[in-house]
């Protein structure tokens, strides 16, 4: 999706946005000088990490702003607005490592019966979306890998996500979505 050379440009923009807004409030304007790529509207995550430990995770599945733009705004949530944690300190910031996942969009899973998404998902290659009704739930590529968990027990906590029962996806009038993801480290 985008270059090394850029994935490091586009962590270096996403910790200058929390630290410009942490100490400033202030959001990061986007570079004059920005390449091509970082301007094409894909979605995007930014998760960070203190000691190997979730600290904040806020992103877009579908972009309709580019890249850059979506990255700052959501390096500034993940460290400030991510409810399930506290906001991040100026002072915590050198401990925490930042990742970013640029996603491709999200393709629905189609099947006849539930037990094929067993066969159709990819554990370390396809993130998941699913949604019944109003509830959705999102979780990325890496966390089925980072957890250990095989293609059902990745359906039934992205259920969990939803704020469904776990075997929600057992039934066809739940819609399940693949998107992949390339993962950017510091």
């Amino acid at each position: 999706m985008i270059s090394e050379n850029q994935g490091k440009y586009l962590i270096g923009i996403a910790r200058k946005s929390i630290i410009e807004y942490l100490e400033f409030r202030k959001i990061t304007s986007i570079p004059p000088e920005v390449s091509e790529e970082l301007l094409e509207n894909l979605g995007v995550f930014v998760t960070l990490n203190k000691n190997n430990q979730l600290r904040g995770c806020i992103g877009y599945i579908e972009a309709s702003n580019p890249l850059i733009e979506l990255t700052i705004q959501s390096a500034i949530m993940a460290a400030t607005n991510d409810s399930r944690f506290e906001n991040v300190t100026i002072e915590e910031l050198d401990e925490i490592d930042i990742e970013i996942t640029i996603l491709t969009r999200p393709k629905l899973i189609k099947v006849l019966e539930s037990n094929e998404y067993l066969d159709k998902i990819k554990i370390g290659v396809d993130g998941l979306i699913v949604e019944k009704g109003f509830n959705k739930g999102v979780l990325l590529p890496q966390v089925p890998v980072e957890n250990n968990w095989d293609v059902r027990e990745f359906l039934e906590y992205t259920c969990l996500k939803a704020g469904l029962p776990t075997s929600a996806w057992l039934g066809l009038d739940t819609l399940i979505y693949s998107f992949q993801g390339q993962i950017i480290k510091e």
